[in-house]
C-alpha cells in the first residue's frame, strides 16, 4: 500500500492534470467557436494528451493499491478573448504545472523514489509543453493580429497529430 502522503499528492497531481483537460477543452470549444478551427483542434488535441497524464497517474496509484479521489473541476469561462491571450493562458497554466511537478519531484525524491520516476518523468514533459506553448504565444504575438497571418498560425495548428500520429 502506498504511504498516504504520497497518495495524497498523487490525487493532487491527478486533479491538476483533471483540471487541465477541461480548460483545454473549454479553449477548444471557445475558438472551435470563434472559426479558429486548427487553434481549437491543437487545444483539443492537448486537453487528451492531460487526460491520458491523468490516467496515467490514476493507474499508478491504484496499481499500488492506492485510493483515488476524484474531486470537483471548476467550472471553466466560455471567453478566453484573443487567440494570443488563450495561449497566454496556455502558457501560463503550463507554468502552474511545471511548478506542481517540481514541487512535488522535491518532496517525492525523499520519501518514495519508485514514484520519483513517474513524477520526474511527467517534468520532463513539462519542458516540452511550456516551449510549445512559449513558441505558439510568440507567433501570435508576431501575428500581431493580423487577420492573413491568425489564418496562417490557425492552419499550422491545426496540422497538429495526436501522440498516436492520427487525426
Amino acid at each position: 500500500m502506498v504511504k498516504e502522503e504520497v497518495q495524497q499528492l498523487l490525487n493532487q497531481l491527478i486533479q491538476i492534470e483533471h483540471i487541465s483537460t477541461t480548460l483545454y477543452l473549454a479553449m477548444s470549444a471557445y475558438l472551435d467557436r470563434k472559426n479558429y478551427t486548427g487553434m481549437a483542434r491543437w487545444l483539443r488535441l492537448q486537453s487528451e494528451e492531460e487526460r491520458t497524464h491523468m490516467l496515467t497517474l490514476i493507474d499508478y496509484l491504484t496499481g499500488k493499491d492506492g485510493i483515488v479521489k476524484l474531486s470537483d473541476v471548476p467550472q471553466q469561462p466560455s471567453d478566453f478573448g484573443t487567440p494570443l491571450e488563450t495561449f497566454e493562458s496556455v502558457l501560463e497554466h503550463e507554468q502552474y504545472v511545471t511548478n506542481a511537478y517540481r514541487q512535488a519531484y522535491d518532496y517525492i525524491t525523499q520519501v518514495d523514489p519508485q514514484t520519483t520516476v513517474i513524477v520526474l518523468e511527467f517534468l520532463r514533459e513539462q519542458i516540452d509543453e511550456e516551449a510549445q506553448a512559449l513558441t505558439i504565444e510568440e507567433r501570435l504575438k508576431l501575428a500581431n493580429n493580423n487577420p492573413s497571418a491568425l489564418l496562417l498560425m490557425d492552419q499550422e495548428l491545426g496540422q497538429r497529430q495526436n501522440a498516436g500520429g492520427t487525426a
